[in-house]
């Protein structure tokens, strides 16, 4: 999975998304805080394979991307909107594939304009990245070549405070990051900087109504922040293997960015420092049960503000806690869901 898979809704309640052998499931919250529905199948009855992007926009919608196979040995995008989690989602809409036929070229990224318009991102075959954007008055654009070399298959993609959407890519000892200039423009290549970065730990955040951050793990397994026009800086050793997830949330009256990964030991891990402070340092504190190995984390927040974690093991098992309404990061016990 790529993206924020846990996510709240326009209508309040949460909500996870998971790829499954052959399709993508939902489950919700029935009501804001309150027991959560089985999950079912979302998009209609297309064949999927099992990978997904899920963006999030402004308007609290969830945007779906995934891979279908169409004839033997290809593959092609296709998308969903999800407009609230106790409805049907949009049926799958092919979107193609950016060197118009071939098979699966790496793992897609979606992320939502201001205007509520989907940018999807994906590798192409001559390993660059290639982009195709929604239509201000409904359907799509043309795939574009965005440049780029020998990028991993793994790409993140973000929208700032501005509204505009952002995207990273790493590439053997590099990273990379595109922008769009202005609303609907398409993201142009704006900072290549040396990084000995590990494929597949890419998580981007809006820090700043100017900047967004970018975190991964380098080489050596140290957790890293970079920021386009500075300098990559080490924040501290990674808790685990993975991607971390991150959001900025308020913290004793201070604006914050709140870490979670899923440790070596199978735990979860915590850190929290002011958001673009990073010299104030981090530290891990674990929480919650050993988990099983490729369990995935994902924080959100609730309608009330209050931070949310979530943990999906393999099996499908799904854990949450919530942030206690008392000062500090205090957590409520991990529960079954």
């Amino acid at each position: 999975m790529n993206g924020d898979w846990f996510l709240r809704g326009r209508d309040g309640r949460l909500s996870v998304y998971v790829p499954s052998d052959a399709d993508v499931r939902c489950r919700a919250e029935r009501g804001p805080g309150g027991p959560w529905d089985p999950a079912r199948v979302v998009g209609g009855d297309q064949r999927l394979h099992p990978v997904l992007a899920v963006g999030r926009g402004a308007d609290g919608y969830a945007h779906l991307v995934s891979w279908r196979p169409t004839v033997p040995g290809e593959s092609g995008l296709v998308h969903s909107t999800h407009y609230r989690a106790h409805l049907a989602a949009l049926d799958w809409v092919p979107l193609g594939h950016p060197d118009r036929t071939g098979d699966r070229t790496g793992t897609p990224a979606v992320a939502v304009d201001a205007q509520g318009r989907a940018h999807v991102f994906v590798r192409n075959r001559g390993g660059g990245v290639s982009m195709l954007g929604q239509k201000e008055k409904g359907g799509w654009g043309p795939w574009r070549d965005l440049a780029g070399q020998d990028v991993h298959t793994a790409l993140t993609a973000v929208t700032g405070e501005s509204g505009r959407v952002e995207l990273y890519a790493s590439a053997p000892g590099a990273l990379l990051h595109w922008r769009q200039e202005e609303p609907g423009k398409q993201p142009v290549l704006e900072d290549v900087t040396e990084a000995p970065v590990r494929p597949g730990t890419l998580r981007a955040l809006a820090t700043s109504p100017e900047r967004t951050s970018l975190f991964f793990t380098d080489e050596s397994g140290d957790l890293c922040l970079w920021r386009p026009g500075t300098g990559p800086v080490t924040l501290l050793a990674a808790a685990g293997p993975g991607p971390v997830t991150a959001v900025r949330t308020e913290l004793d009256g201070h604006d914050c960015t709140l870490l979670a990964q899923v440790a070596a030991d199978g735990r979860v891990a915590f850190a929290a420092y002011p958001t673009e402070d990073e010299s104030a340092g981090a530290w891990w504190t674990p929480s919650g049960p050993r988990l099983p190995d490729g369990t995935r984390v994902s924080l959100a927040q609730d309608e009330e503000g209050r931070v949310v974690a979530a943990t999906l093991a393999p099996a499908g098992e799904l854990l949450l806690t919530r942030r206690k309404d008392e000062p500090g990061l205090a957590l409520e016990a991990w529960r079954a869901v």
